[in-house]
């Protein structure tokens, strides 16, 4: 497990990285979305992988490898924006955005570190392409979810769907190689 554990963490620092510096480019524009235009952008992503994992022509230079990062980051957007509320502005600064940004990912590994216990690592013997697929089904559920406003009657909510999108697109990345050993 003590495997598991650093490549998820080189991958957050990847992750992690890339959200600094867009938000020293862009700020923290991201704070006026709501959520179910958070989770079409995740949905875009998780497309485009399923497109690039299905046809063999591609017309823009992104692997799959930027959409998974792409699909991480997003989510813990996504995290911070249950928990704060949408903004009418950005109203973070650089230093509060990272500060949320790192808990949610301590909670989201917590969570794959328990998981990843009880189920004995299954998702090595997986297919990137089926973790891609549980993903998209995810979304589906997500949106079922925002139409419902918010409500389930036995299911899991929104939050634990994002957490489990963030750690799919993870175990994605590492199956792809992306942190080696």
């Amino acid at each position: 497990m003590s495997s598991t554990s650093e490549q998820y963490d080189k991958i957050i620092n990847i992750c992690r990285s890339l959200y600094i510096k867009k938000m020293q480019d862009y700020g923290c524009a991201w704070r006026i979305l709501r959520l179910p235009s958070l989770t079409d952008q995740i949905f875009i992503k998780a497309q485009r992988i399923r497109s690039l994992q299905e046809n063999s022509e591609r017309k823009v230079d992104e692997d799959e490898s930027s959409e998974f990062i792409g699909i991480i980051n997003y989510c813990i957007m996504a995290l911070i924006q249950i928990e704060k509320g949408v903004a009418q502005h950005p109203d973070l600064t650089n230093e509060e955005a990272t500060a949320l940004y790192d808990r949610n990912v301590l909670i989201t590994k917590t969570l794959m570190e328990n998981k990843n216990h009880d189920y004995g690592e299954a998702w090595r013997d997986m297919r990137v392409s089926s973790l891609t697929d549980i993903i998209l089904q995810k979304l589906l559920r997500v949106k079922q979810i925002e139409n419902n406003q918010g409500k389930t009657l036995v299911s899991e909510g929104i939050e634990a769907n994002y957490q489990d999108m963030i750690n799919y697109a993870i175990f994605a990345l590492i199956l792809m190689g992306f942190a080696p050993n």
